[in-house]
């Protein structure tokens, strides 16, 4: 609730003053905004966040759907019923590890640990995840 009481103080707050301050004030501000946003520099980072928003909104989706595909592959592996819960469970064990890697070397990117790259939890999307995709599940035990 506080929280909210702190949003409409806020801009009840900026309401009044921006219309104290008028168009002209707002005209020069924005004006000043504009020029330091358009500044090569700016545009620079701005094309940086770009291009990580992109890989990272690709990255985790593909990790996911690659998880997803290991697990039903192991839950429609041949065995008893028991043998093919097993292979799906610890199919899901080593999902939920790739997810985690994608979400944390995306996370480190956003953050800047990461510079050039991901940490291997996560190749863009495409099939593999941090064991290469090529993990099959446990042979049925005789």
């Amino acid at each position: 609730m506080k929280g909210k009481i702190g949003i409409v103080v806020g801009l009840t707050a900026g309401y009044v003053l921006g219309a104290r301050a008028g168009r002209q004030r707002y005209e020069q501000i924005k004006d000043a905004y504009l020029k330091v946003y358009n500044t090569p520099t700016v545009q620079k980072q701005v094309g940086k966040v770009s291009d990580l928003g992109k890989s990272a909104a690709f990255s985790v989706p593909g990790v996911l759907w690659d998880s997803a595909v290991k697990v039903t592959r192991a839950a429609t592996t041949k065995g008893t019923p028991g043998e093919k819960l097993d292979a799906a469970l610890d199919a899901s064990k080593d999902a939920a590890d790739d997810v985690k890697d994608a979400a944390e070397s995306t996370a480190d990117a956003v953050k800047g640990k990461n510079s050039g790259g991901t940490n291997g939890g996560s190749n863009g999307g495409t099939s593999g995840g941090s064991n290469g995709g090529t993990k099959k599940p446990a042979a049925p035990a005789s």
